[in-house]
């Protein structure tokens, strides 16, 4: 393992950048899109998914922009 490899997520707090839990990440990702949706709409948000990835992975990726963030942004490089 290279030194210089995160090993645990980081949050900024005033400027600066702060080891942090899963679940305190997790959250501020969470509350960080809601706030932009809220602001911006859905359409703020895209995905873009890969053709290497399963059938599985990449229908729960649409399904997330889709259902969760409510924007239908959704492209992949299937046509490489």
């Amino acid at each position: 393992m290279h030194l210089a490899r995160l090993t645990q997520p980081l949050v900024r707090e005033n400027g600066v950048l702060r080891p942090a839990s899963w679940d305190e990440a997790l959250q501020r990702a969470a509350e960080g899109i809601s706030k932009a949706v809220a602001a911006h709409g859905p359409a703020t948000f895209g995905i873009f998914s890969c053709s290497k990835a399963t059938n599985e992975v990449n229908y729960a990726a649409q399904k997330f922009i889709r259902a969760t963030i409510g924007s239908n942004n959704i492209d992949s490089c299937n046509r490489t």
